[in-house]
């Protein structure tokens, strides 16, 4: 079981109960936490608050999650975009709003249940909730996932992921004009001292490194090229936030109110290309995927 407290400050006042700890919880569903708030989980000041309360500066507001329960992950046949496939991985290029292993409030319709229905001898493999799975990305988040279809294949691209070996690059829309055109973010990252499930810039945090370049300027916004050396949680999207240009539609790190941008139901960032070395024949391997239609209607040729 785990316990939160959240103190409220002004940039968060005004926001129903539900959204706000749907923002700070951002691996829980809004339909979860909705469950948690009506189970009486969620106190405001020390009271027990319903779903539309209104919080306020100065408020305290306590969250407690209880322990999930066991998980019976059965294979569900849902499509998959696949790129490719051999005996030993399977890389997919996951659509926005798909949930790659099981979570509170996510205990269906995930990328696990899909590749357990097309990849029928999985579930040995790195546990069952997160079979194959050698990285992830978040639930908004489009693009190419990455999974091993044998034990040995999992430990080698574990490898590969943990000694900077593999190279990942991904294409955003961001905010404003960015200047200069390229260059290299190096900040450490940790947990939010207030937010436990958001991230944030922390000299304490974990060393982060972020290389960018501007793909093409907009009057109002940037199709950006981030190549991150490090695989911090969210670490693309608080780099980016950090040098005051926040991706499109990332409502967690973005802070996008009245700005004259494009209005997007998910963060503008897409897993656009990754290289690694095959884990059994040790040849080079290089996929790449386009942006999906709901980004590049935005991209002007």
């Amino acid at each position: 079981m785990e316990h939160f407290e959240y103190d409220i400050d002004s940039p968060c006042a005004s926001k129903r109960l539900d959204v706000f700890l749907t923002e700070v919880q951002a691996d829980i569903s809004r339909s979860y936490i909705k469950k948690l708030i009506d189970s009486h989980r969620v106190k405001v000041n020390g009271s027990i608050a319903k779903s539309n309360y209104k919080v306020k500066t100065g408020d305290c507001v306590e969250l407690t999650v209880p322990d999930p329960e066991p998980l019976d992950v059965r294979p569900e046949a849902i499509s998959l975009d696949i790129v490719h496939e051999d005996a030993s991985l399977i890389v997919v290029n996951k659509p926005a709003g798909m949930v790659v292993h099981p979570a509170p409030g996510h205990s269906t319709g995930t990328l696990v249940h899909a590749l357990l229905h097309h990849c029928k001898d999985l579930s040995g493999i790195g546990g069952v909730e997160r079979p194959g799975i050698v990285h992830r990305l978040d639930k908004d988040t489009s693009g190419l996932v990455l999974v091993a279809k044998t034990a040995t294949a999992m430990e080698n691209l574990l490898k590969q992921f943990q000694e900077r070996q593999v190279k990942k690059v991904y294409l955003a829309l961001v905010k404003g004009k960015v200047e200069p055109a390229s260059g290299w973010i190096e900040a450490p990252i940790g947990r939010h001292r207030v937010h436990r499930k958001k991230m944030a810039l922390s000299e304490g945090g974990r060393d982060a490194q972020t290389y960018y370049t501007v793909e093409k300027q907009y009057r109002e916004y940037a199709l950006v090229r981030a190549e991150p050396k490090t695989g911090r949680t969210h670490q693309i999207r608080i780099h980016l936030a950090s040098i005051g240009h926040p991706i499109l539609g990332d409502r967690l790190y973005g802070h996008l109110r009245g700005a004259s941008v494009p209005r997007l139901d998910r963060q503008a960032l897409h897993a656009h290309r990754l290289q690694v070395t095959h884990p059994e024949s040790g040849e080079g391997c290089d996929w790449t995927v386009p942006f999906p239609e709901d980004l590049a209607k935005w991209v002007e040729s």
